[in-house]
């Protein structure tokens, strides 16, 4: 209010020592003169055009390029494992480049935000100030030698604005470095803007190179249609039937011919894992726990389950919403743990096993069971879609199941408001849930709980 009434009671011939920097700000926020518009739409019609031939291009090369690929490695089923761990992987990484790329954007967007807000509200000042520097140019100070009776005039004029001046600078000063900071970073949001598009088209490759890759996977393993249709129609029947998850997973493994297969693989591979151990020097099995998943052709795990704590990678890149042992919303605590995922997201089993049950049940969405062996049991929950059946063996980084985008909601999203899609995880030994943070990796989880 000060600054406002002292410039109302400047003199039209004051000093104009600020002008040409009003001006140089006002410069700076000129537009250029606008093109012929018609010859603008059609020039962007037409480079519109010529991205859409180079995508559809590009699309069918990488189409031709996957089928090759699949078709020299189709019936080598290492190879195959071995490309969808790398594939899976790829898709991972670049989901998380993605989530941390898009939170730079939203940073960014709301410094953009508030800086707008700010000049907003000192829109007023912005005009008085530049209004008094206005008339400072269209009217200069006298001459004294020509005029003598102004001196007094001017010397009140000067008075008044060695008041003036200093609150007009700090102002002016603040304006420019508002509108400095504006423009980097409007720079920096295209900047992010075009390695999020670079890195969301890679992510949109990855996904369909994986998808190829699971279908060549899952073709080679049901030859039996057939009966692997009958099995999984079993399966939801008893998904139905059964009260809680252990008795769903002891009723998939005696009435069910595939959970019963993979049940009796899980025990066959741990007495095999501890005859082979007795037999196996002390050295040589601490060098196979520190690199359980080293072989993509293993067909069962190479180190018991209890042997991996500190080693199994997450499931999926997100964010940790609840973990183990935290307060529910029913007054009781956590089995498992809650991680907020991007949709579409890439689930990966955590751990070597055998696929107890996949399929839908009750209000945990689309659920997956892995039978990792000496008791222990892995729940995924929350899914969209799962691709790999019962009684399959499956590797720790395989691609098991795809998040959906968030609008079915399950009872653990419903339990935390969430409004992107939840995975739920967690680990059973004996019936009974344990936690499962001493068996991720370190950096694994540090990344997912952002």
């Amino acid at each position: 209010m000060a600054l406002r009434r002292n410039l109302a009671r400047v003199a039209p011939w004051a000093p104009l020592c600020l002008a040409p920097l009003a001006f140089a700000s006002l410069a700076a926020q000129s537009t250029p003169q606008v093109p012929d518009q018609k010859a603008s739409d059609l020039s962007g019609r037409r480079l519109e055009l010529r991205g859409m031939q180079d995508s559809l291009e590009a699309s069918e090369a990488q189409r031709r390029q996957i089928e090759a690929e699949m078709a020299s490695i189709r019936n080598d089923r290492g190879k195959l494992e071995a490309a969808l761990l790398d594939m899976t992987r790829s898709v991972g990484a670049t989901e998380a480049k993605v989530g941390e790329a898009e939170g730079r954007l939203d940073a960014l967007l709301g410094s953009e935000d508030a800086i707008r807000r700010s000049l907003t509200s000192r829109r007023s000042v912005i005009a008085e100030v530049l209004a008094a520097l206005q008339r400072m140019g269209r009217k200069p100070p006298p001459a004294l030698l020509v005029a003598p009776e102004d001196m007094l005039q001017a010397i009140r004029t000067s008075m008044l604005l060695g008041s003036v001046l200093p609150e007009m600078r700090a102002e002016t000063e603040a304006l420019a470095a508002d509108l400095s900071d504006l423009l980097q970073l409007r720079q920096s949001i295209a900047a992010e803007r075009d390695a999020l598009s670079g890195d969301a088209a890679k992510l949109r490759a990855d996904r369909q190179h994986l998808a190829a890759l699971i279908e060549a996977r899952q073709s080679a393993l049901s030859a039996a249609e057939q009966a692997l249709g009958a099995e999984r129609d079993r399966a939801l029947d008893l998904a139905k039937q059964a009260a809680t998850l252990k008795d769903l997973i002891a009723r998939m493994e005696s009435e069910v011919a595939a959970a019963a297969r993979g049940a009796e693989a899980a025990r066959r591979a741990d007495e095999a894992r501890k005859n082979a151990q007795e037999a196996t020097p002390p050295d040589a099995r601490r060098k196979t726990a520190l690199a359980p998943f080293k072989d993509p052709a293993r067909l069962a795990p190479a180190t018991v389950f209890a042997e991996t704590k500190g080693l199994l990678p997450l499931p999926v890149a997100g964010t940790l919403q609840r973990g183990f042992g935290a307060p529910d919303s029913f007054g009781g605590a956590e089995k498992g743990m809650l991680i907020a995922t991007r949709t579409e997201a890439i689930v990966a089993s955590p751990c070597d096993g055998w696929v107890a049950f996949a399929g839908p049940y009750r209000s945990y969405g689309q659920l997956l069971i892995v039978n990792a062996g000496q008791g222990y049991y892995i729940i995924l929950a929350g899914m969209d879609r799962i691709n790999v059946n019962v009684g399959q063996f499956i590797l720790a980084g395989e691609p098991v199941a795809v998040m959906g985008d968030g609008s079915a909601k399950t009872a653990a999203a419903i339990a935390i408001g969430a409004a992107q899609p939840i995975l739920y995880i967690e680990f059973r030994k004996d019936g009974a849930a344990i936690d499962p943070g001493p068996w991720w990796a370190k950096p694994e989880l540090q990344k997912v709980r952002g």
